[in-house]
C-alpha cells in the first residue's frame, strides 16, 4: 500500500501508528486482527521492519550495521542480503569488505549508499511489515531502479507500506491511498484514481511536467 499526498498531509503520522510512535485517539490499529496497544511492545516491533528518508549507521563494520537488525544473522546471511539488494559495488570498493568500520577512512558513503545498507537491514529483519518512509529519495535514477528491483523480489509476500513523493514509485501498488491534511481524501488503485482524474491524477501530471523542464 501507498501513502501518497502533499507535504505534511499525514503520511508519515499514519504509518508512524503502525508501530506506535504514536497512539491513535479514535479508531483501532490492528495487527493480523490485534490491536497494536495490546501487543507487548517487544513483540510488535518484531513484526516491523523500518526504512526512513534519513537514515544513520554507527560507527561499526558494515556487517554489524547490518546485523543490528537481527544479532543472530550469521556472517553469510548478512552477505546474501547485501547481495540480494545490491550492494555488491559498495562493498567491493571497501578496503576490509563487510569488515570495514562505517566512519574511517575510506569508508565514508554517500546518501544514497546509506540508504542502500539500511534498506538491506530491513530486509534482514524479515519482519512480516516493512514501512518505506521515501526509502528511495536519496538514490540516483540508476542506484533507484536496482533497489527497486530488488525491494519487487525480496519484499514479496509482505506487507508493505511505502510513504512517497514519486508518483511514479507505486504505479506497481496494489492500494494507493491520498491524504491531505490529515484526512483520506482518495484512496483506490493507481489506474483507478488516474480515471477519477482527482488529487492522484493532478500531482502525476504536475510531477510529469516537471521532469521534462531544462534550463
Amino acid at each position: 500500500m501507498a501513502l501518497v499526498g502533499p507535504s505534511g498531509g499525514g503520511k508519515t503520522t499514519a504509518a508512524s501508528l503502525v508501530p506506535r510512535f504514536w497512539d491513535a485517539c479514535v479508531g483501532r490499529v490492528l495487527v493480523g486482527g490485534v490491536d497494536v496497544r495490546s501487543m507487548e511492545p517487544r513483540r510488535l516491533m518484531e513484526h516491523v521492519a523500518f526504512v526512513f528518508q534519513t537514515n544513520r549507521l554507527f560507527k561499526q563494520s558494515v556487517l554489524e550495521n547490518v546485523r543490528a537488525a537481527r544479532p543472530d544473522a550469521t556472517r553469510e546471511e548478512v552477505v546474501r542480503a547485501l547481495s540480494a539488494a545490491q550492494c555488491d559495488d559498495i562493498i567491493e570498493k571497501l578496503p576490509d569488505g563487510v569488515d570495514t568500520v562505517y566512519g574511517a577512512a575510506g569508508a565514508h558513503f554517500s546518501g544514497g549508499e546509506r540508504q542502500r545498507i539500511s534498506i538491506v537491514r530491513a530486509l534482514l529483519k524479515g519482519a512480516p511489515i516493512v514501512l518505506l518512509d521515501e526509502a528511495i529519495g536519496s538514490l540516483d535514477v540508476e542506484n533507484e531502479t536496482e533497489v527497486q528491483q530488488a525491494l519487487s523480489r525480496l519484499l514479496a509476500g509482505k506487507t508493505v507500506i511505502v510513504i512517497a513523493h514519486r508518483m511514479r514509485t507505486v504505479t506497481n501498488a496494489d492500494k494507493v491511498v491520498v491524504l491531505d491534511s490529515g484526512r483520506v481524501v482518495e484512496q483506490g488503485t493507481p489506474t483507478g484514481l488516474m480515471e477519477r482524474d482527482g488529487l492522484f491524477a493532478r500531482m502525476v501530471r504536475l510531477q510529469q511536467e516537471s521532469a521534462q523542464w531544462a534550463l
